[in-house]
């Protein structure tokens, strides 16, 4: 009867308006919310086809389908929390639950557009929801190796202590020393300061002795403070006195006491020490090079010496850069790579599952994850000190609540006329 139908199509329409509303609802609670989605409710028409040419027809009603727009971008808000971390494009960051580190077995892969990081007792980076950022450690020397791109099982909690310390052994050194070209008198000692493995402050001695006929002959000794004083390296050193190139490097030769590990390259001015924690390259410069070792006027002096390497320092803050790397600065100068934070892309963004704290898992609608370097391929770049903001649109989410409104007091109206419409109904029997 259509009668019936007409009541059960009004059913639906509050039952549809209502579910619209939810939606709304959500929207604007999340306004203010870092990363929330808008959730959408579409209505779809459900049409009962009766025979053609009765003379009767049968509402079918309304279908309801509520959609969270995953795909859609916020826009980013600077914070002043480095380990704020927001994707600007398409991405996003992999990420956990604090249960699932906790507990042996492997972390569930999740993953979210946008998080507000800070380490706990433990020195794990998670938000206050409780989501742990995700990323690939780095080797002792900063370098991330190579990791299969589409399973989790190399990703590992990322976690900073505050009481780290680091320490950057020096493994080159260049040495720009200015030998006096007359009235030479006596050996000239020069020591420079590198630092070892373990941190420690360390130094190669050098002596440069004249010859004693002052032929722009020198003879150049260094030595190692933490072997105990053991000669690392001996050459001879004769400079040009030609107008082109007087004051250079003419030749360098290592002398007899010179060590095998010790060895001199004129392509490149280096020269190749064995110290007590390895090797060094300390470069001197190269063959008629006005940088390096000189022999000019009458003065000794060190005109340019660096090198690198640092002490041992303390953390004192971290940063994650475009490229995903997060960095660790200490308090020497030192920066080392610790985590590189990859970006988790799927083929389709809205069919991902969605969790509490804006946190999104992978689902057969969305199609399988893959791991990017942050701005390779189609993914954003990562962004620090930045939070996405919620992508709802308070004057859009009102005006639907007007409609939405409206549309829930028509459907009521129309239970109440099918109402009283059957109460003639059944007035006719009196």
């Amino acid at each position: 009867m259509s009668l019936s139908s007409s009541l059960s199509a009004g059913v639906a329409g509050l039952s549809a308006n209502a579910t619209r509303l939810a939606t709304i609802s959500d929207n604007i609670a999340n306004s203010g919310t870092y990363g929330y989605k808008q959730a959408e409710t579409e209505f779809s028409a459900l049409v009962l086809t009766g025979n053609q040419g009765s003379g009767v027809y049968s509402a079918g009603g309304v279908l309801a389908s509520t959609t969270r727009l995953i795909q859609e971008s916020g826009a980013l808000v600077s914070t002043s929390n480095a380990t704020d971390l927001a994707i600007s494009g398409r991405g996003m960051l992999p990420v956990t639950t604090v249960e699932s580190i906790d507990n042996t077995g492997d972390e569930p892969m999740m993953m979210t557009t946008t998080g507000s990081f800070h380490t706990d007792e433990s020195g794990v980076l998670k938000t206050d929801s409780g989501l742990v950022l995700l990323g690939w450690p780095a080797d002792a020397d900063g370098s991330i190796a190579t990791y299969a791109r589409d399973t989790v099982t190399d990703l590992e909690p990322v976690v900073i202590n505050a009481n780290q310390t680091a320490g950057d052994p020096t493994t080159e050194m260049n040495l720009g020393v200015n030998l006096p070209a007359e009235d030479a008198d006596g050996d000239y000692p020069l020591s420079v300061e590198y630092f070892g493995n373990l941190g420690t402050s360390e130094s190669i001695d050098l002596i440069f002795s004249p010859s004693a006929t002052l032929d722009n002959t020198w003879t150049m000794t260094m030595s190692d403070s933490a072997s105990g004083g053991a000669t690392v390296g001996e050459y001879t050193l004769v400079f040009d006195d030609t107008r082109e190139q007087g004051g250079t490097l003419f030749s360098v030769t290592p002398t007899t006491n010179n060590p095998a590990t010790s060895s001199y390259a004129s392509g490149t001015g280096v020269l190749s020490l064995e110290v007590d924690g390895g090797s060094m390259d300390v470069s001197i410069g190269q063959l008629g090079d006005t940088n390096g070792l000189t022999q000019l006027s009458d003065s000794f002096s060190p005109t340019s010496i660096t090198k690198d390497g640092s002490p041992v320092g303390n953390l004192t803050s971290v940063e994650v850069d475009e490229n995903g790397y997060m960095t660790a600065t200490y308090d020497t100068g030192f920066t080392r790579t610790i985590y590189q934070i990859p970006i988790v892309d799927v083929p389709n963004y809205n069919g991902l599952t969605s969790l509490s704290g804006q946190a999104y898992q992978v689902s057969p609608s969305s199609g399988s994850f893959f791991l990017w370097d942050a701005g390779d391929g189609p993914t954003g770049a990562v962004s620090g000190y930045s939070r996405e903001s919620s992508t709802t649109d308070v004057a859009s989410e009102l005006t639907d609540l007007i409609q939405t409104q409206r549309a829930y007091s028509s459907n009521a109206k129309v239970i109440q006329t099918v109402d009283e419409m059957l109460q003639e109904t059944t007035n006719i029997k009196r």
